[in-house]
């Protein structure tokens, strides 16, 4: 159970645990090296910008990686807290400080809810940050059953998953899907910076999407950057093994230097399809595979707006309207495929038809007749 916590650093994260911990009826404690941030965490609603009477149950720390092992040896020395956990994105360099250092290391377990947002400081805070967002403990060999409890405990009342996993492997699985990532959309973003020809109004969605993460905090990625350097080192060097494949193959496909076009052409598919293959690794990101069929099939009146109808009450209901595909069915209306999740056919099913849709899963390629209406 955990009744008091003493949240140490009102930035983001800090200030959406103490939010979400408010909301679970839990005594929050707030303080920063910024007293103003501290204070505006605490007008937001996310506790009292105050010490504790006592110690509290649980201790957060949520500062910069590298400062993470310095805060805990402060406030363990202080007797802030039975326990203390931390948020930081970077596992390793904390749990050496805290058993080469902490005066209580079994009263410590890392953690490191994956949620944010690319804003920052406490006025970005969001109480509903990390809802089933996964949330990784790190337990050193040295961590109590006790503290352990109390991480996992955090991370229930936050509404997110706790993980347990070991530092290292942490360490390494974040390098790869969210620090490079960073970097990499950092090095894109700055392609832009000095706006040749004013080519940024050109912006579509896919350099959005490419970029939209590089406008974090630069002092604090720094920060992490340093803090996890060598398990983003190996990550940067399979990326620049590729790109080293790929300038050839360029060079071959645009007609210079003395490389061959189709083994160029190989190379970039190559790349390409790997590429697809990583993407189905990811959960709700997964491409849909070479002759696949869409999982909900639909009768669409030919009638004048019959079609913009059908696909405004879809993207209604969540489906991706512009992934669906539409063929000329007998007597002149049309059959519409939409790729569904499989759990989401039935109800989505249903609910076209409560609405007077003829909507079916897509067994099969028999034709249909669009329902009268």
């Amino acid at each position: 159970m955990i009744r008091s916590i003493a949240v140490v650093g009102t930035g983001l994260i800090g200030t959406s645990v103490a939010l979400a911990a408010c909301r679970q009826g839990v005594s929050v404690y707030l303080s920063d090296s910024d007293a103003t941030a501290a204070r505006t965490a605490a007008a937001l609603g996310a506790g009292l910008a105050e010490e504790p009477p006592g110690p509290v149950d649980l201790a957060v720390i949520a500062v910069p990686p590298s400062k993470v092992g310095a805060v805990l040896v402060d406030v363990q020395r202080s007797g802030l807290a039975r326990a203390y956990t931390d948020v930081g994105s970077v596992k390793t360099v904390p749990e050496r400080a805290a058993l080469n250092a902490a005066p209580q290391p079994a009263c410590y377990v890392g953690g490191h809810p994956l949620a944010g947002r690319e804003r920052s400081g406490p006025l970005a805070a969001r109480g509903t940050l990390f809802e089933g967002r996964p949330w990784v403990l790190t337990p050193s060999r040295l961590t109590s059953p006790a503290t352990l409890e109390r991480g996992r405990r955090l991370a229930e009342l936050c509404g997110a998953v706790p993980l347990v996993m070991a530092s290292r492997a942490h360490d390494d699985a974040v390098a790869l899907t969210s620090h490079v990532p960073h970097l990499l959309a950092s090095l894109m973003a700055a392609r832009l910076q000095d706006d040749p020809a004013g080519v940024s109004r050109l912006a579509g969605q896919g350099l959005r999407d490419v970029t939209r993460i590089a406008g974090g905090d630069s002092l604090l990625w720094a920060d992490i950057i340093e803090t996890n350097a060598a398990a983003l080192a190996g990550v940067v060097r399979n990326v620049h093994a590729d790109l080293t494949r790929l300038v050839p193959a360029l060079d071959a496909l645009a007609g210079h230097g003395t490389g061959d076009r189709e083994e160029g052409l190989r190379t970039v598919v190559d790349l390409l399809d790997r590429g697809i293959a990583g993407l189905g690794a990811i959960p709700g990101a997964r491409p849909e595979p070479p002759g696949h069929t869409p999982a909900l099939r639909v009768a669409v009146p030919g009638r004048p707006g019959e079609l913009g109808r059908f696909l405004g009450a879809v993207a209604g209901l969540g489906v991706d309207a512009e992934s669906a595909s539409v063929d000329t069915a007998a007597g002149g209306g049309f059959t519409v495929r939409c790729r569904v999740h499989p759990s989401d056919v039935c109800r989505i099913a249903a609910k076209l038809k409560a609405d007077g849709w003829d909507a079916e899963a897509d067994g099969g390629d028999a034709g249909l007749t669009p329902a009268p209406r």
